[in-house]
């Protein structure tokens, strides 16, 4: 089958084309045949289109919504000079998955989209009002134009983090604020640490059953997740993506009562203390400077940044406090894996994090770390080492894919 793979943001439109079916999951002979970016979807649009073995194309064009972009990626997919020679016309494209953040409690696993489902997504747009709305544009933007006999299939952020126990999503407030609201923790970037920890299995082949690690997804977003027996025990994330570590704009935890202490000091709503949380904090709000770690490290290295420094030091402070904390949940780790542009790309990061981490039997190998390639599956720890630490790249359009074949041939799916 040819997947196209949509994850739709409110002015970007990112995609992929991977033809896979269950004989070529099982084997793990996927192919991925394109992948691009539209940015500025509501005027001149700025398109970045990648045919596999190509060099990329980069032009304009004027797109006013996400409809007109995905017209545009199957114009290109179709045109005999795409390099696709898989794909010449549009019945090629045999179903669509989709991102979508928020699941809710009724999105346990990836499904095919109905007006049921469809229904089902716009409840859930109070627990994610940033993101689901963006995510139906896509899926409503596919059904206009493949048509309703296309399957279309959501695989959902939340979903991997659905088998939490009631002791780790509950926060302490009144009862019945969880049975009226469902405020609860749901957690984000399942998809990716779903696949990262079904990569870290299969280079240790060992089932799932035994899989236990913890995985950090580390961005301009961020999260954690305590892994054990292949289920999702614990994550950093919460009710929202604002939860947990430090992140690009994001603060991470904090004390609830400063919101209103920044209110009342600063002259700001509650929406615009949210906002500043958001948007302003993080690693850009302590050095003041940028949300771009590689940036950072520049600075700190170059000029000796004291600010810089500071935004380092406390991202990887709390990462390295989580893993602590995360340790305890899982009752002892297999692993730690790293993924995500940060997790990938910094060796210093993975390094300052596991840094003081020897008395869990962490020994980082720092030749092994500094050499690891991006891109790449990699062991970054010393062979004596109790506990091994993996930088593991996340292909979260991949598994979309593989979850979209899933569903539309009735296949279990096992998270």
């Amino acid at each position: 089958m040819n997947v196209l793979v949509l994850n739709c943001g409110s002015s970007t439109l990112k995609f992929q084309l991977i033809t896979t079916d269950l004989e070529q999951i099982a084997d793990n002979t996927d192919r991925r045949l394109a992948r691009g970016t539209i940015d500025r979807i509501g005027g001149e649009a700025i398109v970045l289109l990648e045919a596999a073995g190509r060099a990329p194309e980069r032009t304009t064009a004027p797109l006013r919504d996400t409809r007109a972009a995905v017209e545009l990626i199957i114009r290109w997919a179709c045109a005999e000079n795409s390099g696709i020679d898989t794909i010449t016309s549009v019945a090629d494209i045999h179903a669509v998955g989709h991102r979508v953040v928020h699941g809710g409690e009724r999105f346990t696993h990836s499904v095919v989209i109905s007006d049921e489902v469809l229904r089902g997504i716009e409840d859930c747009i109070e627990l994610a009002p940033l993101h689901n709305p963006t995510n139906i544009k896509g899926i409503q933007a596919a059904r206009e134009v493949f048509g309703g006999g296309l399957p279309q299939v959501a695989v959902f952020d939340t979903a991997f983090h659905q088998t939490l126990p009631e002791h780790a999503y509950l926060y302490a407030l009144p009862y019945q604020l969880y049975r009226r609201h469902r405020v609860r923790r749901y957690g984000f970037h399942g998809t990716s640490h779903r696949y990262v920890a079904y990569r870290f299995r299969q280079l240790r082949n060992i089932p799932r059953e035994q899989t236990n690690v913890i995985t950090l997804h580390l961005g301009n977003g961020c999260s954690i997740a305590a892994i054990r027996a292949g289920d999702s025990v614990d994550t950093s994330m919460g009710l929202t993506p604002l939860e947990g570590l430090v992140m690009g704009t994001r603060s991470g935890d904090i004390d609830p009562a400063i919101v209103d202490f920044i209110a009342a000091k600063e002259g700001l709503t509650s929406r615009e203390v949210e906002t500043l949380l958001n948007k302003q904090s993080g690693l850009l709000g302590i050095s003041g400077l940028t949300n771009d770690m590689r940036e950072l490290l520049a600075e700190a290295h170059e000029h000796n940044d004291r600010r810089a420094r500071l935004a380092i030091e406390v991202f990887c402070y709390r990462a390295r406090k989580y893993i602590g904390a995360y340790m305890a949940v899982v009752n002892g780790t297999d692993a730690i894996v790293f993924t995500g542009g940060i997790g990938e790309n910094s060796a210093e990061i993975r390094a300052k994090i596991c840094a003081g981490l020897e008395w869990m039997g962490i020994e980082v190998d720092t030749d092994r770390n500094d050499r690891y390639q991006p891109g790449t599956d990699g062991l970054i720890t010393k062979d004596d080492s109790r506990v091994a630490v993996y930088v593991i790249p996340t292909d979260e359009e991949l598994l979309i894919a593989r979850d979209t074949v899933r569903c539309v041939r009735g296949a279990p799916q096992r998270f």
